[in-house]
């Protein structure tokens, strides 16, 4: 659920950075209006917790140079200068800059999706699509165990539907993992019914 501030005139990216956000609120610019996210529910924030440790256990396991961020701030290309949208889990191969507020280049980009914010949570992966460095974006699912995947194109299209995951292995090409889908479950009751 995201509840909007109202705001005469559309904010931009840098007013935004500078605006005092409320302290505890994470809050996202969308076309120029800053928006308070609702606070997670638990089902949400376990499976968030679970993926950050899957990803992050597989890249420390490759000795890759990727590191996985939670909640990080991505600028998709389309109207970057009044947006800033916060996806739940994000990962990128380019090492940080000491002011970036911002992550930079992410080739994977995950949502978790709840019925109460699926409206949002579509709306944001749609502009995740125009960030030319992202390959993939996972929406893991909190209703059922399963997850949708987009995969970006070799010619840099992306498809005109995503692959859903019910059961079986879930393959992640732009960070070479493959797993379970129901290991995003794990600490979940969604994981005993899977």
């Amino acid at each position: 659920m995201v509840a909007a501030l109202k705001l005469p005139d559309p904010m931009t990216v840098e007013a935004f950075l500078d605006w005092d956000t409320p302290k505890g609120e994470l809050w996202q610019l969308i076309d120029g209006t800053p928006c308070a996210m609702a606070p997670p529910s638990p089902l949400h924030g376990l499976i968030q917790s679970e993926a950050n440790g899957l990803i992050r256990d597989h890249l420390r396991a490759k000795q890759s140079p990727c590191v996985v961020l939670t909640t990080p701030g991505v600028i998709p290309r389309l109207q970057s200068d009044t947006n800033m949208r916060i996806p739940d889990l994000g990962v990128t191969c380019t090492p940080a800059r000491p002011g970036d507020a911002a992550m930079r280049d992410p080739v994977l980009l995950i949502e978790i999706l709840s019925p109460s914010n699926h409206a949002e949570t579509w709306m944001n992966v749609w502009s995740y699509t125009t960030i030319p460095s992202v390959r993939e974006i996972l929406v893991l699912r909190t209703a059922s165990v399963g997850a949708d995947l987009l995969r970006r194109q070799p010619d840099g299209s992306w498809p005109e539907r995503q692959i859903a995951v019910e059961t079986g292995d879930l393959t992640l090409e732009s960070i070479g993992y493959s797993g379970p889908v129901a290991a995003f479950y794990r600490t979940t009751w969604l994981a005993e019914s899977a």
